[in-house]
């Protein structure tokens, strides 16, 4: 058995008059996040772990910002997208852990049902995605509220 293991990392910056989505789930929130897409930016890492396990580039290769088509697109789509991509290779998801910092709003009440949201749009159970939240103390351009950084890691296995 062939096990692969990707990295992925995004972050946005907090805009007024745009909705905070996270994970797929929309948060209740003064300010949303800056992106060309709805710059969910937990998917966007978790697509690139993705990728990156499966030695297919970026999310930015397959979703240009400079692309219409991609326009305030629901990242949801890229996740259901790039499961065919891995699938296509003969990979199958093992595991998704991402981590989601942000000093404000609080992340942990809404895991669960990012993690369940995750797990559905690709395809497997949700008791192989984990959602941790961390903040910064207070450092930094998260601590500063000024946007959200997410990793994540993903592992394939060669079917």
């Amino acid at each position: 058995m062939t096990v692969r293991v990707g990295f992925g990392f995004d972050v946005h910056e907090y805009v007024s008059g745009r909705p905070l989505i996270l994970g797929g789930v929309e948060i209740p929130h003064e300010k949303g996040l800056a992106g060309h897409s709805d710059a969910d930016a937990l998917i966007h890492a978790v697509v690139d772990a993705l990728l990156g396990a499966a030695a297919l580039g970026d999310i930015g290769q397959h979703f240009p910002d400079t692309d219409s088509r991609y326009k305030d697109m629901n990242s949801r789509g890229f996740l259901r997208l790039i499961l065919h991509k891995v699938s296509s290779e003969n990979y199958r998801i093992s595991n998704v852990d991402a981590t989601v910092v942000a000093q404000a709003p609080r992340i942990s009440p809404y895991a669960e049902q990012m993690k369940k949201i995750i797990a559905g749009d690709l395809e497997i159970s949700a008791s192989q995605v984990n959602i941790k939240a961390t903040t910064t103390e207070s450092l930094g351009f998260v601590g500063r509220k000024e946007g959200v950084a997410v990793w994540a890691v993903a592992s394939l296995e060669r079917i």
